[in-house]
């Protein structure tokens, strides 16, 4: 069968066809339609879940895994440092199912957090890891990954990255396989399921760089791994993942600008996987070229390995790469890129045409300001910690607010200018607390969207708890883990979530750790959450508010009315205030006032509740 696709939906079609038992996963960009893509299906046999975190996804494949089944476990490459601490377990106790983790980067950190190259993971664990330049390779590599991961008795990693993981092009897939049924694996083996002494982990760690071993040589065999070897003497290029792909047009557009590089005098080495790292094919470049390109986003793992082996070569092969200065270990790659390097290569000036790579089109680019939607429930909630601020006598810069990952972030950014701080999921409530117990003394607030709470922020707020903090813990509750892309959580509607899960209450999960100072507030009431703020800020020990009301995006998606908002045109003198109060991307500035774009105003009242003169109203429903 034949279909446009995403790298993401390849892959989700790959499991299947592989007879997938249970997939797993948190929400992340850019890896969400993994399990995005099969969440409204009807999948007998399969279990698809959003699980709670990283660390919990991995644990749930694991498990699977450890039972015989086929899983699948999916996460961005901030959410790997989560799932690692179970993960590097699981890696020595091996699987008798194939277990596949899936991790996508973000070589040019288009979607926010670390630039980071999941790929060092996976030499400090020992793992395979496969790297998909296409649509097409997502699928295939990932019906391989499973036959692999049950070949050598141990997971397997499979990268993608944005440009592969977001991309469409026409998939040929087959079927979906259902799972075998069988029964589950149950069999006490402490000396493979447990860590219980050096002499078990030891083993266990050998065991786990056999495996490894072994896939180097099935990789081999499969002739996954693409050499073509030219002219004797000429110059080679090694490439890993996405810039495979590239190579055709680096070399068209090298000749273009003069490099004049005869297409026999290449040698080409195309990776399926960096990890294991293919020795025999180096080797074989190496011997043949008298100039290697490495080409690899970010971090230079494979360029030190053939480095690495030159020297045990005893070869004086020139080596192009990050480590020479020619590429950086910034950003994602691209075809003009990969001609520096065959510029470098020739000994040739690289032309200013090429310099900083292929960038067209993004002069076009308008540059603004990354706000919350139309109606927003954030905006109702920062707009009150911000009025609450200064009611209560300080200055902006004089309190700190801590903020986390999600759709809350954007409180850092203009009009709010709320946030101070974001590093990582739960991150906010013990960075508070640090900056309490290094002495300041002025308030301090942390907030953390509803999902994000439930992923990390829990422990966070237990030890406020123990350590009796005087910190205000602002929760912004709108029901979805919205910034990925309108996933469930935990917490939302029940009728969102799938049979036989159960919505969990947020505000009984706070109570239920011991906080007694806990207030819940509606953040479209800006007057009445406003005050709720000043007094949670007032009040000493731990205090928690929720502010609660459904995302803006959902709430218009299941037709929520929430009334109809207009400027009463006589009225407005055009002061903006409104404008820059809530930033809300429904006000519009025209030649004497304000208008309402109604195709984006949802009706929350908030632009009318800061109006001086009454000329923005809500009409009654």
């Amino acid at each position: 069968m034949k279909k446009i696709a995403s790298g993401n939906e390849a892959i989700a079609l790959g499991a299947l066809s592989a007879g997938v038992k249970v997939i797993s996963g948190y929400p992340g960009t850019p890896s969400s339609e993994v399990i995005g893509s099969l969440w409204q299906k009807e999948l007998t046999g399969t279990h698809v879940e959003w699980s709670v975190n990283e660390k919990v996804a991995v644990e749930i494949a694991a498990a699977a895994g450890w039972a015989g089944q086929r899983s699948l476990c999916t996460m961005k490459m901030s959410g790997l440092n989560v799932a690692y601490d179970s993960l590097i377990g699981f890696a020595y106790s091996g699987t008798n199912g194939g277990m596949v983790v899936y991790v996508a980067d973000d070589p040019g950190v288009t979607t926010g957090m670390c630039e980071q190259d999941s790929r060092g993971f996976a030499i400090m664990s020992d793992m395979v890891m496969l790297e998909p330049a296409t649509v097409q390779e997502c699928y295939d590599y990932t019906k391989f990954a499973f036959e692999l991961s049950e070949a050598i008795g141990a997971p397997v990693f499979l990268r993608g990255v944005t440009n592969v993981s977001q991309s469409h092009a026409l998939l040929e897939y087959e079927e979906r396989l259902l799972p075998v049924e069988k029964e589950p694996i149950l069999k006490k083996d402490i000396a493979k399921y447990t860590k219980a002494g050096s002499a078990i982990c030891t083993a266990q760690h050998k065991a786990l760089i056999s495996s490894f071993a072994e896939a180097e040589k099935i990789i081999r065999v499969k002739g996954l791994n693409e050499l073509k070897l030219g002219k004797k003497g000429g110059i080679g290029i090694i490439a890993a993942g996405v810039s495979k792909q590239y190579l055709t047009e680096a070399l068209a557009l090298a000749n273009r600008e003069g490099a004049a590089i005869a297409e026999e005098n290449i040698s080409t080495l195309k990776l399926a996987a960096t990890l294991p790292f293919p020795v025999q094919e180096l080797q074989a470049i190496l011997q043949n070229c008298s100039v290697v390109i490495v080409a690899e986003e970010l971090e230079p793992h494979l360029e030190r390995e053939v480095y690495h082996l030159a020297y045990k070569l005893g070869m004086d092969t020139k080596i192009i790469g990050k480590m020479d200065g020619t590429y950086s270990r910034l950003g994602e790659y691209n075809a003009g890129i990969i001609a520096q390097g065959l510029f470098a290569a020739t000994g040739k000036a690289v032309p200013a045409v090429l310099k900083g790579g292929i960038t067209a089109g993004m002069e076009l680019a308008a540059a603004r300001p990354i706000t919350t939607c139309s109606g927003c429930p954030h905006r109702g909630t920062y707009m009150a910690i911000n009025a609450a601020i200064k009611h209560l006598g300080y200055k902006k810069d004089e309190i700190m607010v801590t903020g986390d990952i999600g759709c809350t972030i954007l409180g850092m950014n203009p009009p709010f200018h709320t946030l101070w701080t974001e590093v990582s999921m739960g991150a906010s409530i013990p960075i508070a607390q640090g900056y309490i117990q290094a002495g300041v003394t002025k308030p301090v607030l942390a907030t953390i969207g509803d999902s994000t709470f439930f992923h990390a922020g829990i422990p966070g707020l237990i030890n406020a708890i123990q350590q009796n903090v005087d910190l205000t813990v602002v929760i912004l509750d709108n029901g979805w883990t919205a910034m990925t892309g309108m996933q469930v959580n935990p917490g939302t509607l029940q009728d969102y979530q799938k049979d036989p899960c159960q919505q969990v209450d947020l505000v009984k999960v706070v109570q239920g750790l011991g906080v007694e100072q806990l207030w819940l507030t509606d953040p479209y009431d800006l007057a009445a959450t406003t005050k709720i703020m000043q007094e949670a800020i007032d009040t000493k020990g731990v205090k928690v508010v929720i502010a609660r009301r459904e995302c803006a995006i959902q709430a218009t998606r299941r037709k929520v009315d929430y009334g109809k908002v207009q400027v009463i045109q006589e009225k407005c003198t055009n002061c903006k205030v409104c404008v820059n109060i809530t930033g809300c991307p429904a006000l519009v500035l025209a030649e004497n006032s304000v208008y309402i774009d109604d195709s984006q105003c949802n009706g929350c009242g908030l632009c009318a509740q800061v109006c001086k003169f009454n000329a923005i109203q809500k009409e009654a429903k």
